[in-house]
């Protein structure tokens, strides 16, 4: 098996240290958009390429609609055919209560993420300066 290189991240494109294992995000941001209105699985990825900086690149869509099946399965959104539009019939998803209380969870979780990243990269910024 050979390795994928590129300019920015060299021999590390399959290293987590780039980010690409992030895929736990997708939960969240698929509660994020689906409290503001019910939608189509193609709709929300692509809404979910729309938020800036989401690793960088459009979300699997196989990713997306299993985790949908994920949350389907746990109660957090609930599906139902639209067949109201002239083409095929589509599956409409709608978050639940308890999809709500999740992604409130979810945000008090990324705040503390966040609060943990930033110590880490002054950290890691004091560490490579005195290593210089």
């Amino acid at each position: 098996m050979t390795k994928k290189t590129n300019k920015k991240t060299g021999s590390f494109c399959d290293c987590p240290c780039v980010g690409a294992t992030l895929d736990k995000l997708l939960q969240p941001a698929i509660l994020s958009i689906l409290v503001r209105e019910p939608l189509h699985g193609y709709e929300l990825t692509r809404r979910i390429s729309g938020i800036p900086g989401f690793l960088d690149q459009a979300p699997d869509i196989s990713g997306v609609y299993r985790m949908l099946k994920t949350l389907e399965s746990r109660g957090m959104i609930v599906a139902e055919w639209d067949v109201s539009e002239a083409s095929r019939a589509k599956r409409l998803y709608s978050i639940t209560d308890d999809g709500r209380h999740c992604l409130e969870l979810w945000h008090r979780t990324l705040q503390k993420y966040r609060q943990a990243i930033d110590s880490l990269l002054k950290a890691t910024k004091r560490s490579l300066a005195e290593v210089e």
